[in-house]
């Protein structure tokens, strides 16, 4: 078993069974979840018989950067290769004095949004909590060596649906954040859905400290169901009812991202009824750009993409029209796949 997915009460009852003090409890969580090592004998104050126990007791499944490519603008995508020998991706984004990590919830994803390159992988299997800070861990020393700086804001946007693997995007987080973890600021954390209703309800009971977005896309329900075919057991109307619930629950704005698509959802008669989706609570919505996947797809043109905007702040809607970064090495939102589909560079 993994160390890491130890409780504090099993890592306790192990110490108290070879006669060790109870301090060296809090010594090990230290090192575990706030100088996140990766071998027992970077526990240099633990004394060497009791590394040689946890060593024979205990492992370090390990995470590992495989292969790493630097776009025009110096986003870097990131190959990780897991324990298992699976693969998933990262992104590194620098932009004005900050540096965001996109971190992946899932090997691959079962939901097969039309236009997103990760959809079209499939589902493999759940990361678990550990892998997602591993992310995290190994992205902010890559982001301290090429940008001077380490990461200051994380989103869960790269592969997989967050909401489907609750239980460990919840406690990575809660670990991120957390005084005797990371102590990150949840501010600085944005966890993004297509719209899990019942994942986004169950965030605000659990009383969720940290952003929401929602990929929406659409507000109309008949073309959402063909972009995002969880729509049809989670319709507009019930993801609208559960975002009302989440905000009446954690008074927080919600952030809606919407990628224009040429001849799909960029009319006028789309933003009217993006506008009316919106009326239901606070939110600001983000104007995404398509990124070419292998689809038929193509992007909307820069006076459809004005006449768009226009209508939504006509409505008193906070709107941010949001530039893509790294599309030169198929890093950008929804191009996320395996193998690393890159145009080749020098890290």
């Amino acid at each position: 078993m993994d160390i890491r997915e130890t409780s504090p009460e099993q890592l306790l009852q192990f110490l108290q069974q070879h006669h060790e003090k109870p301090f060296r409890a809090k010594q090990l969580h230290d090192w575990l979840w706030k100088k996140n090592v990766t071998s027992f004998e970077e526990m240099i104050n633990i004394p060497k018989n009791l590394q040689e126990k946890l060593q024979e007791n205990f492992s370090f499944l390990q995470t590992k950067i495989e292969k790493e490519v630097v776009s025009a603008d110096k986003t870097i995508k990131i190959l990780f290769h897991l324990f298992d020998g699976e693969q998933i991706e990262g992104v590194l984004i620098p932009s004005q004095g900050r540096v965001t990590a996109c971190v992946s919830s899932q090997v691959g994803c079962a939901l097969k949004c039309s236009f997103c390159a990760t959809g079209m992988l499939g589902f493999t299997r759940q990361l678990r909590f550990w892998e997602i800070i591993d992310q995290y861990v190994l992205m902010n020393r890559r982001a301290v060596e090429a940008f001077g700086i380490p990461i200051s804001n994380i989103v869960f946007m790269g592969m997989g649906e967050p909401l489907l693997n609750y239980d460990n995007v919840f406690k990575a987080i809660e670990i991120l954040t957390s005084p005797n973890g990371n102590g990150l600021s949840p501010s600085r954390i944005t966890l993004s859905t297509v719209g899990i209703t019942a994942g986004i309800k169950k965030l605000a009971d659990d009383g969720f400290k940290a952003n929401l977005a929602v990929s929406l896309h659409t507000a109309d329900n008949s073309k959402r169901s063909q972009l995002i075919p969880v729509n049809q057991t989670n319709t507009i109307q019930e993801l609208q009812e559960a975002l009302r619930y989440y905000v009446e629950k954690t008074n927080q704005r919600i952030t809606i991202e919407y990628v224009l698509l040429q001849h799909i959802n960029d009319s006028l008669e789309d933003a009217e009824k993006l506008c009316r989706f919106c009326k239901a609570f606070p939110v600001k919505i983000n104007i995404i750009e398509y990124n070419a996947t292998d689809t038929h797809f193509r992007p909307s043109t820069p006076e459809k993409k004005a006449a768009f905007v226009a209508h939504l702040e006509s409505k008193n809607l906070i709107v941010n029209v949001r530039q893509s970064r790294g599309k030169d090495i198929a890093a950008a939102c929804g191009q996320l796949a395996i193998p690393l589909r890159v145009i080749e560079r020098s890290v």
